[in-house]
């Protein structure tokens, strides 16, 4: 039996994800799904709009065997950083193979990009060309000296390759072909991005056609003037707000200067925002000092914690051996402790009880 790994956020589970489960399906009828996912925090700074519960019981219900946390301390960091610790995680839990979405589909070209980033002085390039005023995708061409259209999925696909070839895990990188266009807001066909749904949303539109059944009932509406509030707050209280993650080469300085200026999150990154500092950075960065999660917390992965599995994905656990990361929830460590805060403030802004669901500590069983 193959042990496939997929590694989502869910924000929200849609027709693509499905799309993903049933090739991977057709590819592997006898395999077992194991999915790392992340929580309430995403890796480009988003809030999800669906609860870590939620996203479980759905994952498990459209397809996905054994479902695994990704913890907030690793799933609101850069690519590089969030690919590691998943594969990682699931290397820890004898993964063969990895499959995910890809623009190019092309995994031997994944592979080379990889190499050739390990291979070179890729993070001083990547510095000199970011200095320079210019965009991530174009940095990574030019730092690698590469003619290559780097975009959003190939690029996290970069970086679990990247893990794979750096810890020589025994996994696999597959590609399937991305259906959608991530940066596409106004497509209406039957598969569209996380983020035309998100968009839709905020529009009042319908989104059933997009999601598979139930998805929509669980949909949380994100209170941003809330979130902001939150921010302000600590941004004009907080003496040192350079301590925390991402808060580098004095932005500091500018959100001082603009957080009372301005009336709304929308525009106070559109007053603070720069080229080196874009809306993924500054969003990811937000979080981390609402959190005030500092630069210099332990990046150990203490344990993993089993969010749900089915009938199969129980039958496997119960036979697991040599497994290097414990499963049973360390709560006097960091991990749980930033784990706990998240829903403490994912619950401030949104009116939702995920701390309840946290202090419970129990996976979602579905038949």
């Amino acid at each position: 039996m193959e042990i496939i790994g997929i590694i989502c956020e869910y924000n929200p589970l849609h027709n693509g994800h499905i799309y993903h489960i049933k090739k991977i399906k057709e590819l592997f009828p006898e395999s077992l799904i194991i999915l790392v996912l992340n929580g309430y925090f995403l890796e480009r700074g988003e809030i999800s709009i669906l609860t870590k519960e939620n996203k479980t019981k759905l994952a498990l219900q459209y397809g996905i065997d054994l479902v695994l946390e990704l913890p907030f301390i690793y799933g609101t960091q850069s690519a590089d950083t969030f690919a590691s610790i998943a594969l990682k995680i699931l290397n820890n839990f004898h993964v063969s193979k990895i499959v995910f979405g890809s623009e190019t589909d092309d995994i031997e070209k994944i592979k080379l990009i990889a190499n050739k980033q390990l291979e070179l002085d890729y993070d001083i390039n990547v510095n000199y060309y970011l200095k320079q005023g210019l965009n991530y995708p174009t940095t990574l061409a030019k730092a690698l000296n590469i003619d290559f259209n780097f975009q959003p999925n190939d690029l996290l696909g970069i970086s679990y390759t990247k893990a794979i070839i750096k810890n020589k895990y025994p996994i696999t990188p597959l590609t399937i072909k991305r259906t959608s266009d991530y940066h596409d807001l106004k497509s209406n066909n039957e598969i569209i991005s996380a983020s035309n749904i998100r968009e839709k949303i905020k529009k009042g539109e319908n989104i059933n056609k997009y999601v598979p059944k139930h998805v929509n009932n669980f949909i949380v509406d994100i209170n941003y003037n809330k979130y902001f509030e939150l921010l302000k707050y600590k941004i004009n209280t907080d003496l040192n707000l350079n301590q925390y993650l991402d808060v580098d080469e004095g932005i500091e300085y500018r959100l001082k200067k603009y957080i009372n200026q301005a009336n709304s999150l929308e525009e106070f990154i559109n007053l603070i925002k720069t080229k080196r500092y874009t809306y993924n950075k500054l969003n990811r960065m937000f979080i981390h000092i609402l959190m005030s999660f500092t630069k210099d917390i332990p990046q150990n992965l203490n344990y993993i914690k089993i969010l749900g599995f089915n009938q199969m994905g129980q039958k496997y656990l119960n036979n697991l051996k040599d497994l290097k990361i414990p499963i049973i929830v360390n709560k006097d460590s960091l991990q749980y402790k930033y784990e706990l805060q998240a829903s403490i403030i994912y619950d401030l802004i949104n009116d939702t009880n995920t701390f309840a669901f946290e202090k419970k500590n129990k996976p979602v069983i579905i038949d």
